[in-house]
């Protein structure tokens, strides 16, 4: 069989807001093996304004969203040719790009990522692989969890393969499916809290562990409706807004004790989601530098091995893999799996702009 090589470059905004991340990746396949190689990597934050502006973006009204949609789309350009300027990359067969996700309501049929407008092919004048979740959407599905697929064709070795963002998503193999499923909010909570100190989050969660669990607001989030669904099932910045925070709110304790209340909360829902408490889980995002929320994993699936790997990985893993959905949506090959989102049909989902 012939090797077939991809040059992409794979773009991600995720919901805890820590910026843009672009991966430059090299993949090659053969004999449907696939092999990848990163390349050059960069996070750009978002600056005070548009920070703002996305966080309160659920509220906008439908001209205003329209508006933002336009105004990022050509943010996430500026980016990509900054990107593609500075490390002088040439010969791309795609940038492959999620955009920044605002709105997610697949129970109502909605999922908007804003950054996918036709203008950004003609503004970086390269060929663009994006909008990946909304015919999943349109095909009954969740929409996400969509890293599902790299998990399994470039993580394969490891029993569980979990991310920890803004939302925690776990990724696994049952009876020769892929399953994988959101599982709890991180890092949209945990940031919440640590933004009302004046920190941009709980540096490896040493501000969580000085405060105390509060036994009845623990057994409150541990008790919501979602945690009893089964899988597909996927979350959105809605859930936390309407639901998490609120009840959160109603303690009057402290910042302290709600971060090591929500910490462990992630941690037993973590326990929770894994079907066998054995085996290796690899971990990564963001959440992964937050010792004291591995710690509490750890403390509840002793017998786990946590796998947490080098900082190309760790942070640009959903980078990597929204490359590789894209050259995947180019092949015209399966890149959504119907065993993780609920869709009526595997499929290739993007849509793909030339310039």
């Amino acid at each position: 069989m012939k090797e077939e090589y991809y040059n992409v470059i794979g773009v991600m905004s995720g919901t805890s807001l820590d910026g843009v991340d672009l991966a430059h990746i090299e993949f090659s396949t053969i004999n449907t093996i696939w092999k990848f190689k990163i390349k050059e990597t960069a996070t750009i934050p978002y600056n005070k304004l548009w920070l703002e502006r996305l966080k309160i973006a659920v509220n906008f009204s439908t001209k205003a969203l329209e508006e933002l949609n336009q105004e990022y789309t050509i943010l996430l350009a500026n980016i990509i040719n900054n990107f593609i300027e500075k490390n002088a990359i040439v010969n791309l067969d795609a940038v492959c790009s999620h955009g920044h996700t605002i709105l997610h309501q697949p129970h109502e049929g909605i999922t908007l990522q804003i950054g996918n407008l036709p203008d950004i092919a003609s503004l970086t004048r390269q060929k663009v692989v994006c909008d990946f979740r909304v015919q999943d959407v349109q095909l009954g599905g969740q929409g996400a969890p969509l890293v599902p697929i790299g998990d399994q064709l470039l993580f394969s070795e490891y029993d569980y393969c979990m991310n920890l963002g803004g939302f925690s998503n776990i990724s696994f193999n049952n009876n020769d499916e892929r399953i994988a499923f959101d599982i709890a909010p991180v890092n949209t909570v945990l940031n919440f809290y640590a933004n009302k100190l004046g920190l941009d989050y709980d540096d490896k969660g040493q501000i969580a562990k000085e405060g105390t669990i509060n036994q009845e607001l623990l057994a409150e989030l541990n008790d919501l409706d979602f945690y009893r669904k089964s899988f597909p099932k996927s979350l959105g910045f809605e859930f936390v807004k309407e639901t998490v925070l609120p009840i959160i709110e109603t303690y009057k304790i402290t910042i302290k004790d709600k971060l090591n209340t929500f910490t462990e909360h992630i941690a037993q829902q973590t326990a929770a989601a894994l079907p066998l408490k054995k085996g290796s889980l690899l971990i990564t995002g963001g959440g992964a530098y937050n010792q004291y929320l591995i710690s509490r994993i750890n403390n509840l699936l002793p017998d786990l091995k946590i796998i947490i790997p080098a900082k190309g990985i760790l942070e640009f893993k959903e980078a990597l893999i929204f490359a590789l959905l894209g050259v995947l949506r180019l092949k015209n090959e399966i890149n959504i799996l119907k065993s993780v989102t609920g869709a009526s049909k595997n499929h290739s989902s993007g849509t793909i702009y030339d310039f």
